[in-house]
């Protein structure tokens, strides 16, 4: 039996893909879930002109998250922490605090987005990475400067 899967299916396929299945497998498990419906010719058609919307607002998604990128790899954060002796810091600066200099700025981004490896524990000049959307990554440079 053929199917249209409407959603991704482990071992069977990924969302919009048609698939020939056992008829019980699909009477059973696939169409009572709605996970898949019947290959029909209007089906397959929907589901092409679904497709097809989906990639434009991608693209459209995209094409924002490009241009914010290119923004945000324009900005320099300085972040002022506390030194002791021999300009150790006390704490460290986090991808919290990246994304507060980033709130400050005007951009709105979630802390979990910020791709620092360690949290940053010296004084100097970074290089962060910022995960915008899948595709789309942005560098933005943070100066970390005593108090």
């Amino acid at each position: 039996m053929k199917v249209v899967l409407t959603k991704d299916v482990e071992k069977v396929g990924k969302k919009g893909e048609i698939k020939n299945v056992s008829a019980g497998y699909a009477r059973n498990f696939l169409l009572p879930k709605n996970v898949a419906i019947v290959a029909t010719e209007a089906n397959i058609k929907a589901v092409e002109e679904k497709k097809k919307r989906d990639n434009v607002k991608l693209a459209k998604e995209k094409e924002v998250f490009v241009e914010l990128a290119a923004k945000i790899s324009k900005l320099s954060l300085t972040i002022s922490t506390q030194v002791g002796e021999e300009d150790r810091m006390f704490g460290a600066v986090t991808t919290e605090d990246i994304a507060l200099a980033l709130k400050e700025q005007g951009f709105e981004v979630d802390k979990r987005k910020i791709d620092l490896v360690e949290p940053i524990k010296a004084l100097g000049v970074y290089e962060v990475s910022v995960k915008l959307h899948a595709d789309v990554n942005a560098v933005v440079k943070v100066w970390v400067v005593k108090k």
